[in-house]
């Protein structure tokens, strides 16, 4: 579950930067409300923490990654599952925006919102499946637990 999330969020990221890359020009195209479109590029993290070490970013999300994935792997929930898939895909789009895009290991972000950083569709469904973890983790608390931990199992006896 977590790796097919993971793809489509990568896919639908990529296709939605290159889109941004190919239609927008300079300055801010207002959409509605508090919602438009920016070009911009990020070298640093979530809110340009970090601008300029987008190497150690790079490679720290590769570490954050195969935790992820490790966690997926023992999900006890389709909801844990899906939130690690949109965390795992999020992360994944914007680490081959750093590693293939030619931008010097900037990020494409081009969302807007009236006081908050530009973003894009991977920092959103990074930020979605960090909420729905919480939600996960509240509402079965034994989510992460390793298969049969959650259900009182103990394991083999030796008695």
């Amino acid at each position: 579950m977590a790796l097919g999330v993971a793809a489509v969020v990568v896919v639908v990221d990529q296709v939605t930067k290159a889109l941004a890359l190919e239609h927008l020009g300079p300055g801010r195209t207002h959409v509605l409300g508090p919602f438009g479109f920016a070009l911009g590029y990020n070298t640093g993290s979530a809110f340009s923490l970090f601008t300029g070490h987008a190497v150690w970013l790079g490679l720290l999300v590769v570490v954050l990654v195969a935790v992820l994935a490790a966690l997926a792997w023992r999900a006890g929930s389709t909801l844990l599952a899906v939130a690690l898939g949109l965390m795992i895909g999020g992360a994944l789009g914007n680490l081959s925006d750093r590693l293939f895009r030619g931008h010097h290991g900037a990020v494409v972000d081009f969302v807007t919102l009236t006081h908050w950083p530009t973003f894009n569709v991977a920092d959103a469904a990074i930020t979605a499946g960090a909420v729905l973890v919480v939600i996960a983790l509240l509402v079965r608390p034994a989510t992460l637990a390793a298969p049969g931990v959650a259900s009182g199992e103990t394991g083999p006896h030796n008695d």
